[in-house]
C-alpha cells in the first residue's frame, strides 16, 4: 500500500532508507471515522495514559448504548454531572460540548466533506475548537484521513525518534524540524511514522 513512498524515501535520505529497512513495511491503516468522533477521542487521551482515556470513553458510549457512538445532540442533551462522571474533567467536559456544537454548525465537518478540504484549511477551522490544537488536527489528517503529506514537528515521538537516529545530544527545535522534513514531501506522513518507529525501539 506505501511501497511506493517508501521507494521514494529510501532514494531520498539514507536516514529513512536505515529505518524502511529495519521496521518493514509501513502499517499505518487510518480509523474511517468522523471528524467529530476523532476529536472526542483526542480530546479524551489529552494528558491522559491510553488506558485511562479507553476507560472514559467506554463510560461515555455506555450513556447511549443504542448507537455505536454518542452523537453531538447526545452530548449537548446530557448534562454536566453525567458527562463529568464518565470521567471527564471539567475542562474536557467544555471541550467535547463545543466539539458537539460546531459539528452541527458545521464548522467541523463531516467525513466527506472533510476529505474535500486540504490540510491547512482543515487546521484552520479545527484549531478554532476548544481543547483543540494544531497537532491534535495533524492525528486526525494522519490516522482518521489519512493524508499522506503530514508532518507533525511539535510531536514529541516523532522528534525524539530524530534525535535517537541522529544520535543528538537534544531534541530538534520544531520550526527548524519543519524545515528540514521538507525533504520528505510529498509522503512526510510516512516519514513520521517510521520515526514513531525509533522512538518506540529507544524506550525499550
Amino acid at each position: 500500500m506505501h511501497s511506493q513512498a517508501e521507494t521514494y524515501l529510501s532514494k531520498r535520505c539514507p536516514i529513512l532508507r536505515r529505518l524502511i529497512r529495519t521496521h518493514g513495511p509501513c502499517e499505518l491503516v487510518p480509523h474511517k471515522r468522523s471528524p467529530y468522533e476523532a476529536l472526542v477521542s483526542a480530546v479524551a487521551h489529552q494528558q491522559l495514559h491510553a488506558n485511562a482515556a479507553e476507560a472514559i470513553l467506554r463510560r461515555f458510549k455506555a450513556l447511549f448504548p443504542s448507537v455505536r457512538f454518542p452523537k453531538p445532540e447526545h452530548v449537548l442533551d446530557a448534562d454536566d454531572t453525567t458527562l463529568r462522571g464518565c470521567g471527564f474533567s471539567t475542562g474536557k467536559m467544555l471541550a467535547i460540548r463545543d466539539i458537539a456544537a460546531k459539528t452541527l454548525s458545521g464548522q467541523i465537518p463531516t467525513r466527506s466533506a472533510a476529505l474535500k478540504l486540504d490540510d491547512e484549511e482543515l487546521i484552520a477551522r479545527l484549531v478554532e475548537v476548544r481543547g483543540v490544537g494544531r497537532w491534535t488536527v495533524e492525528m486526525l489528517l494522519i490516522f482518521t484521513l489519512g493524508r499522506p503529506d503530514v508532518f507533525p514537528s511539535d510531536d514529541y515521538g516523532v522528534r525524539n525518534g530524530w534525535r535517537i537516529v541522529k544520535k543528538l545530544d537534544e531534541m530538534p527545535k520544531p520550526k527548524e524540524f519543519r524545515i528540514l522534513a521538507e525533504r520528505w514531501q510529498p509522503y512526510r506522513t510516512l516519514a513520521a511514522w517510521y520515526l514513531w518507529r525509533a522512538a518506540d525501539v529507544g524506550k525499550k
